[in-house]
């Protein structure tokens, strides 16, 4: 386990590296710069602003000294947001965006996996096919029309939740729904296919010959089988969701990290834009890893090679 843990935390060294490397060189080639659409400003003042973000001398200088920063936990100033850091911005709108996801995550994982069971338990029937017709209509609905759809209803009409706003639990209710709303349904037909296959398989006509309560046939002895694709799919999904929706967060007024990110590519701003791209590749690859060794708990017969 040590050795492969070993070689796992160097992979993910090397691709954070890859990944930091690519961006940078990918946004200074890019036409533009960030200080294209300042007001004509004299040359010397133009320099200074170089000089104070780090776009002074050549190409690998400027490389080098943006490695050397990362090693030591600073990710570079905001050209955009010039009296702030990334470090700032991002301590400040992570926390709000990871709140919301992991809500949204939380919802999508008990809910699809709930509602994929029971579609895999009640299978053919009215139930199954209800189940999954409202998984179809949850993925092919965006988000743009879900949020203000909820928040017609549920917040104006109703009056139960915020319009907008993070004030409150109450106000997270109708963003998270939002946000989880197609990955419910994404880990419903998972989670109904990959049950369905496991309740063919000879372990389970054998304990349901011994007469073993179905209820106990799904979550001991299907379950953690049966989940193992979903568990897969998971990982992503919780990096996803903890770094953040442009959209729902501009529809319920969040200020959370997905509207720097966006703005970061529009605006230029080379070190925003790194630093949001390491966090999410950051959250990737430690998800994955964590992925890989809930199999072995899941499963027994999943073996971790060193």
């Amino acid at each position: 386990m040590a050795a492969y843990l070993l070689r796992r935390f160097a992979s993910m060294l090397l691709v954070l590296f890859c990944v930091v490397s690519i961006t940078f060189f990918l946004m200074r080639f890019a036409p533009g710069g960030p200080f294209d659409r300042e007001r004509e400003i004299s040359p010397q003042a133009k320099q200074a602003l170089l000089t104070k973000y780090h776009y002074n001398g050549t190409l690998w200088q400027q490389y080098t000294g943006y490695l050397g920063r990362l090693l030591h936990g600073d990710l570079g100033p905001s050209t955009r947001y010039r009296s702030r850091s990334v470090n700032e911005l991002l301590a400040q709108t992570l926390p709000v965006t990871a709140l919301l996801g992991t809500a949204a995550f939380c919802i999508a994982t008990a809910g699809g996996v709930a509602l994929g069971s029971w579609a895999a338990v009640r299978r053919g029937t009215s139930t199954d096919t209800g189940a999954m017709l409202a998984s179809l209509l949850a993925i092919s609905t965006p988000t743009f029309v879900t949020g203000p759809l909820l928040v017609l209803v549920f917040a104006l009409k109703l009056g139960w939740f915020p319009v907008g706003g993070l004030a409150g639990l109450s106000a997270l209710v109708l963003p998270a729904l939002t946000l989880a709303g197609p990955y419910v349904a994404y880990i419903a037909r998972l989670t109904r296919t990959s049950m369905l296959e496991v309740l063919s398989q000879d372990f389970i006509r054998t304990a349901r010959a011994k007469g073993v309560p179905p209820w106990r046939i799904i979550s001991k002895h299907a379950g953690r089988v049966a989940l193992l694709p979903v568990v897969s799919f998971l990982g992503p999904l919780a990096a996803n969701l903890l770094t953040g929706s442009i959209v729902v967060e501009t529809v319920f007024n969040i200020p959370g990290a997905g509207g720097f990110f966006v703005n970061s590519i529009q605006n230029r701003d080379g070190f925003l834009l790194s630093g949001v791209t390491i966090v999410y590749c950051a959250l990737l690859v430690g998800l994955n890893l964590f992925v890989d060794l809930a199999y072995t708990w899941m499963d027994r017969r999943i073996q971790l090679h060193e």
